[in-house]
């Protein structure tokens, strides 16, 4: 394998219903290397203090701390400037704040937004508030058998009257990685925005914001190695400045009188109240940690994975695997069911409890992708998604999970 960096996950060490821990489910969360629990736990012990206005030792280190992380966010996904970085908790506020202060004052009847029926629940049902609020319509990119956006009639979908495109870099059902250039070219040509939710990609290939062409990338912290509770809106800061304040309070002011109140620049406009500093810290060291491990290494780890998971998993009999099958343009997110005899799925909530008892953690349900279910005319899915830490060995254990699973419902 490419990369070998389990023994940096404390939390591996441990047994689950005695067994070693397979964790596969960090499509849901990542687990964290020492260097980022470390590095949060000394911000606290040495640095702890409120950003910006402090005028004491504390103060102005917890600023130089919080603030070299935006810049550091701006280099690792290759944004042309640290102010057009927006800490938010997570790719889902980052998503309502676009939809808040962009698409609700500037779009209405007639205006269209397209979104694709891939989509994690929060860029779509973020679009449907958007929409039903201004008048808007929202249209949705269909997806074909093999779990890859039918760009077929992209001509029709894309027209003059498309305002913004909100899709995905990496489907985090199917680990499709789709060609994001002939739809965002497409809405450019016609005057649309781009926004890109990157909660799968950013954390498991290289991302160059100014590469890919968007106008918005979003992603979370806690899906890269990171903590929970800060993730990142990236833009154009001359794009952000032209938006409403998401949310208003302290911090994100210039001046306030009586009669009302004036914005500070960006990106604090949108960062209202105290920020998640420990968090920011946290990560950081994330970025650290992955910039280490090189993110090309991480991709070429995770294409490899993809390539051996889809070889085992597609050998065990009465499993039903979704998604592309070129490792190239997917991720190693395996989303799966086992068929009884009479055609029947065996419930994956079933499935994921009997893979706990081997001390195999996958997820089990419809993954916040109901209308991506309901393409595949299923209820739900069992889900094992790798990341850095996972090894062959991981998928292997899975295998014989799910082969003992299978003994244990359907006999033989």
């Amino acid at each position: 394998m490419t990369v070998d960096v389990r023994r940096d996950f404390p939390i591996l060490d441990r047994e689950v219903h005695g067994r070693r821990l397979v964790y596969l489910d960090s499509a849901a969360t990542s687990q964290k290397p020492s260097c980022v629990i470390e590095a949060i736990a000394a911000f606290y012990r040495r640095t702890n203090s409120a950003v910006h206005r402090s005028v004491h030792a504390l103060g102005e280190e917890s600023t130089a701390a919080y603030e070299g992380v935006r810049e550091k966010v701006a280099r690792f996904v290759g944004a042309p400037d640290p102010r057009g970085v927006v800490y938010v908790r997570n790719t889902t506020e980052a998503i309502n704040l676009v939809a808040y202060a962009w698409a609700r004052r500037r779009f209405g009847p007639g205006d269209e937004i397209l979104s694709s029926v891939m989509e994690h629940h929060s860029n779509i049902v973020s679009w449907q508030l958007a929409a039903g609020d201004c008048g808007a319509t929202l249209r949705y990119i269909p997806v074909t058998d093999a779990g890859e956006l039918d760009l077929t009639d992209l001509g029709s979908l894309i027209t003059d009257r498309t305002k913004l495109v909100a899709v995905t870099g990496m489907s985090n059902v199917l680990g499709t990685i789709p060609d994001l250039r002939p739809v965002i070219d497409a809405a450019h040509a016609v005057g649309a925005l781009v926004l890109v939710d990157g909660a799968q990609l950013v954390p498991h290939a290289p991302v160059d914001f100014e590469a890919i062409g968007c106008d918005f990338l979003v992603f979370s912290g806690h899906k890269m190695c990171g903590p929970t509770g800060i993730g990142c809106l990236v833009s154009r800061p001359e794009l952000l400045e032209e938006m409403d304040p998401f949310l208003g309070g302290g911090e994100m002011i210039r001046d306030v009188t009586l009669d009302g109140a004036s914005w500070a620049d960006v990106p604090h406009k949108f960062e209202a109240g105290s920020p998640p500093v420990a968090e920011a810290v946290g990560l950081g060291a994330a970025i650290d940690y992955l910039s280490s491990v090189g993110m090309d290494a991480v991709r070429e780890h995770e294409a490899d994975l993809a390539r051996y998971g889809l070889k085992v998993l597609e050998g065990v009999g009465d499993v039903v695997v979704y998604g592309p099958r070129d490792p190239e343009h997917r991720g190693a997110t395996f989303s799966f069911n086992i068929i009884t005899s009479s055609g029947e799925l065996l419930h994956p909530h079933d499935v994921g409890t009997a893979l706990d008892q081997e001390g195999v953690a996958i997820r089990a349900g419809h993954h916040c992708a109901k209308p991506l279910m309901q393409r595949y005319d299923v209820a739900a899915m069992c889900r094992a998604s790798c990341y850095v830490y996972n090894t062959e060995a991981d998928i292997d254990a899975l295998v014989e999970a799910v082969e003992k699973a299978k003994r244990f419902f359907l006999g033989g």
